[in-house]
């Protein structure tokens, strides 16, 4: 056999001779890999949402990094990774840290409104006495909300309400900062090394699953592709504008709302419950030009994004029905934490990819022969 070589690419060394390792054998080496395998994943396991990020903005990524270092193939070493992963970080990172910053300050407003209000109560506000029925919903409010008594039988949670230290706070931070380097440092490779570990996952999907596996495989991928492009950076680019709108416009907690709109935008009609949250809380103070301004600049937004900007990045590969995206996105946070927003809905596509292939109705791996007891197709 000849040794291989530690720059050899993936597939350029195969044995020259048969394996003649006995079923057992080849039983209990499959046994200590899956061992193995868990042993490594429950290592990495504090790492893996960093490491599940870097490699979904790498596959996002790759065709507009292809396309640069075909323009300037010297710098697909370096240049190009680097600039892309900078790229991620100020377009990205930056953004994301200033709304982090902005909703912790909205969240801790909040909390200490709570915890005042759970110590002291919620008076009834005076307009409550001018609406219809007005008495009512007075003696309501007093039994309800107007002292400590009454929103500790509202709700028994209330009374676990606490502030985090700032040790904790400092203790979150530095954990979140340490996940987004290493992000970023994953993103980089796989940026620079991409075509060797894409050729190798080729050849080791291939000799396990087969040309069928390895077509999948490359749907999973678009997948994963159209589901950043359409629902993460439209969303991302939804609630920037919108958030800018908010707080221009005078809504109260503007950034939490503008993260509401980038999550609720991936929902179809989502965005437009947001931006008719905001109009209602400026309608409510009397602001009534303003939340006339912000629904229709954010009518504008919502359909240029879902009319025009959505379907050019997503592709008609991924597109689900309403009801799979929305379970999908739900299903996957509950699931998977924040990166279910991504690997929620393109596992959903990947599988709704597969059942049209095996019905006949897209053509791909799992399309089998023509049976002649199945008849022709349906006319529409």
């Amino acid at each position: 056999m000849q040794a291989p070589h530690q720059d050899d690419a993936p597939g350029t060394w195969t044995a020259d001779a048969p394996n003649h390792a006995t079923r057992a054998q080849r039983l209990t080496g499959l046994v200590a890999i899956a061992l193995l395998t868990l042993a490594g994943v429950w290592t990495l396991r504090l790492f893996l949402p960093a490491l599940g990020w870097g490699v979904i903005l790498a596959v996002s990524l790759w065709p507009l990094h292809q396309a640069a270092a075909r323009r300037w193939p010297r710098g697909q070493g370096l240049v190009w990774p680097a600039a892309f992963t900078l790229l991620v970080l100020l377009v990205f990172v930056i953004p994301l840290a200033m709304v982090a910053v902005a909703v912790a300050h909205d969240s801790m407003a909040v909390t200490q409104w709570l915890a005042q209000a759970h110590a002291q109560g919620v008076p009834v506000p005076d307009f409550v006495a001018h609406l219809p029925y007005g008495d009512h919903l007075a003696a309501w409010w007093q039994q309800t909300l107007a002292t400590p008594e009454a929103i500790d039988r509202l709700s028994l949670q209330a009374r676990h309400l606490h502030f985090a230290s700032g040790e904790r706070i400092l203790g979150l931070v530095a954990h979140r900062v340490l996940l987004i380097s290493f992000m970023l440092l994953t993103l980089f490779f796989l940026l620079r090394d991409g075509a060797r570990v894409a050729h190798a996952l080729r050849i080791g999907t291939r000799r396990a699953f087969g040309e069928a596996g390895v077509r999948v495989a490359d749907q999973a991928m678009l997948a994963v592709r159209g589901t950043v492009n359409g629902l993460i950076i439209i969303g991302f680019g939804e609630g920037v504008l919108m958030g800018v709108a908010y707080g221009l416009a005078g809504v109260a907690h503007a950034a939490l709302l503008g993260v509401l709109t980038a999550l609720l935008s991936a929902i179809p009609l989502g965005a437009v419950a947001a931006v008719g949250i905001a109009a209602a809380l400026l309608g409510a103070a009397g602001q009534a030009a303003a939340a006339v301004g912000v629904l229709v600049f954010g009518g504008v937004v919502i359909f240029v994004a879902d009319h025009f900007v959505r379907p050019v990045f997503i592709g008609g590969a991924t597109r689900l029905p309403f009801l799979w995206v929305l379970l999908a996105i739900l299903g996957g946070i509950e699931t998977w934490g924040l990166i279910g927003l991504v690997i929620g809905p393109a596992l959903v596509a990947v599988l709704m990819l597969l059942w049209r292939e095996w019905v006949g109705a897209h053509q791909g791996p799992l399309n089998p022969a023509a049976d002649p007891a199945v008849g022709p197709a349906l006319p529409e």
